[in-house]
């Protein structure tokens, strides 16, 4: 019986220790946050212009992700902020990727008409998830020469309060990659 009792204790002194350990909860934040210093992911892709692609052509350029979709009202939103980031920094060595969920034919379509000036790639909602670099839409992931992800947040205004300071933050360390 004694054996038992120890036992008994022994499993609720545990229990109550991992009571005591900090819980990360999963949010969009912490998924940016843990995104950090992983590599990006290998891929292989081709743009709605039919040029392939793949992350081995990436190497030794910094590149900024944008995932968005057409009838995404906060994709469209910050559309005007991520070509103002291409106007000043496209002629930096910045290669500038807007990936969609969009079929080509209408990612194509959607360009024409908003001057959206990353260079897009349609991919399924499938391929969206094995990629696991993105958290809703927008995202934006900025990925250093090395190829490792420096920075993940999710809307670019600023503009907005809600997102300035983040996007301030976003274009600082873009900066500072293109320095390194």
């Amino acid at each position: 019986m004694k054996i038992y009792l120890i036992l008994l204790f022994s499993v609720f002194s545990f229990v109550a220790l991992a009571q005591d350990a900090p819980i990360k909860w999963a949010t969009q934040e912490t998924f940016f946050e843990d995104l950090r210093g992983k590599d990006l992911p290998a891929f292989k892709w081709v743009t709605i212009n039919k040029k392939p692609f793949s992350n081995i052509d990436l190497k030794n350029q910094v590149v900024v992700i944008n995932f968005w979709f057409e009838k995404c009202p906060p994709c469209i939103a910050e559309m005007p902020e991520l070509n103002n980031l291409v106007v000043k920094y496209g002629k930096k060595a910045v290669r500038f990727i807007g990936i969609t969920h969009d079929s080509p034919a209408s990612a194509k379509q959607f360009q024409k008409r908003s001057g959206y000036k990353y260079e897009i790639v349609a991919l399924t909602q499938d391929e969206l998830r094995k990629l696991n670099i993105n958290h809703g839409f927008p995202s934006n992931v900025l990925v250093g020469k090395d190829g490792k992800i420096i920075y993940a947040t999710a809307n670019i205004s600023f503009s907005d309060p809600q997102f300035k300071a983040k996007s301030i933050l976003f274009e600082e360390k873009l900066k500072a990659a293109l320095e390194n």
